[in-house]
């Protein structure tokens, strides 16, 4: 492995560095971070510049391998990496590009309460929420389907569960995709991968991956914020996971088909973790039909949570408080998009890991009530921190394919943060600062301490500034559920 040093970094702009195409024989483009000198320590140092300088090296790809503020290592990608292969020009897809939670992504729900009108039930609401929503490593849910039933949501998705009484029509309008790609596959996902998600629909899992009860303290852009529905004051619920067993199987499982073919195939690969198959062949149309099916279930279970936490609300809150469907955005995932290079139009195999989709006004995948102001991008925090929603911006489509960062991003290793941090000295020190903890594990609230991850307004503050996501509004955390 070569070390990207800080000194191989050309500075574009005070939030734009590149690694020339020129720093290495094979790099196809260059690699491009946004990132400003208070990140610098963060990223200099770790495997993740030198991911993203083998991601230039992939065929077919277009205009240049790009990393979000939130970069951190990952499998053969960064993750916070974006890359996207023109399909009739050789094009590739790999595995590690889009990442073992496919379809990892936020929901986020808007009350019509505020944070004063919620604050008597909110210690109760919170019990409710992680007694009646499965949380933790392996964790199974109220709900087992059989294979046939499983294969109609993994076909499906969300709307299936919409079909089953789960949720509102909402719920799919304001859903990207709609909740569903209609190429999945169900036929692809291997039997272990389904017997692992039978009964995990409408879980959380474990990680960095919540339940929060927000209140929103800033608005920045009213126009937008009319248009999402926000104000200032107001509660709203965000869910963040992922299609747990049944995606990480799937990877798994075709991370193995393309290493068999790596012989056959003669890849001289800068990383095994960064193994490919060109998108047109039968593994890559193979693996992109199962990713879809698996981003079909992760869509399905994050349905269901938000069902459930509709149901918690009425048992704690009840009377006419309602919650809406605000936006669900994916950001584990590869899509087939066109996008215009220089004036000409391609057709791309988008891979965004770790990266958010961040559509600008009048993009027909944006909902229609949206479409004046941009597609809703959520970029979470952490447990004690702010988390954003933001706006796609036509500048966004012009700078990385309409993508934007998923979070703050890790700058310590889980096992680290443990090293560093008691969980119980943390669940303390944040319910000191009025945030309700709702946990049945300490070390994995270590895991996910605020201090394991950048920070989440400069790395915010780089998205707006660099035009990849204009900033909406900033909520603050009211109570946090979580796994272990």
């Amino acid at each position: 492995m070569e070390e990207i040093k800080r000194a191989d970094l050309k500075k574009i702009s005070d939030v734009l560095y590149e690694i020339p195409k020129g720093h290495r024989a094979d790099m196809r483009v260059p690699a491009q971070i946004f990132m400003n000198e208070a990140m610098m320590e963060d990223v200099i140092g770790d495997k993740s510049l030198w991911q993203l300088a083998n991601v230039a090296t992939l065929p077919g790809i277009k205009k240049a391998a790009f990393a979000m503020p939130d970069i951190h290592q990952g499998y053969g990608f960064p993750i916070g990496g974006v890359a996207a292969m023109d399909i009739h020009d050789g094009g590739v897809i790999s595995p590690g590009g889009i990442g073992y939670d496919i379809n990892c992504g936020v929901r986020l729900l808007a009350s019509t309460m505020t944070v004063e009108e919620l604050a008597p039930y909110l210690p109760e609401l919170a019990t409710r929420l992680f007694n009646k929503i499965p949380s933790g490593v392996g964790k199974g849910g109220k709900l087992r389907f059989k294979a046939g039933e499983l294969d109609s949501i993994l076909q499906k998705g969300a709307k299936r569960m919409l079909e089953l009484g789960y949720g509102l029509p909402e719920d799919i309008e304001y859903c990207e995709e709609r909740g569903c790609m209609d190429v999945a596959d169900p036929g692809l996902i291997s039997p272990r991968a389904k017997k692992r998600g039978a009964d995990q629909l409408g879980t959380l899992g474990s990680g960095n991956h919540f339940l929060e009860v927000q209140g929103i303290e800033e608005i920045y852009d009213e126009e937008a914020a009319q248009a999402f529905g926000l104000h200032k004051g107001l509660v709203t619920v965000m869910i963040h996971c992922g299609s747990r067993g049944l995606g990480h199987q799937t990877c798994t499982d075709y991370v193995r088909i393309m290493m068999n073919k790596l012989p056959e195939w003669g890849y001289d690969l800068p990383d095994r973790e960064l193994i490919y198959a060109p998108y047109l062949s039968q593994e890559g149309q193979d693996y992109f039909k199962a990713m879809a099916a698996a981003a079909n279930y992760a869509w399905a279970n994050r349905h269901m949570i938000g069902h459930w936490v509709r149901e918690a609300w009425q048992e704690i809150v009840g009377g006419s408080s309602q919650l809406r469907m605000v936006y669900d955005v994916s950001h584990n995932l590869g899509k087939v998009e066109k996008h215009r290079i220089e004036g000409k139009e391609y057709e791309l195999v988008l891979h965004r890991k770790g990266a958010t989709r961040a559509f600008g006004p009048g993009r027909r995948e944006v909902p229609e009530k949206y479409r004046h102001v941009g597609q809703p991008v959520l970029i979470p925090g952490t447990m004690g921190t702010s988390s954003y929603i933001l706006t796609g911006t036509e500048e966004s489509m012009e700078v990385a394919f309409g993508s934007s960062c998923h979070g703050a991003g890790r700058r310590m290793s889980r096992s680290q943060a443990k090293k560093t941090v008691r969980g119980s000295e943390l669940r303390k020190q944040l319910e000191e600062r009025g945030i309700i903890i709702r946990s049945d594990s300490d070390p994995g609230l270590a895991e996910e301490a605020p201090l394991a991850y950048k920070d989440v307004d400069n790395v915010v503050n780089i998205v707006d500034e660099a035009g990849l996501a204009k900033k909406v509004a900033r909520v603050r955390p009211l109570a946090v559920i979580k796994g272990g």
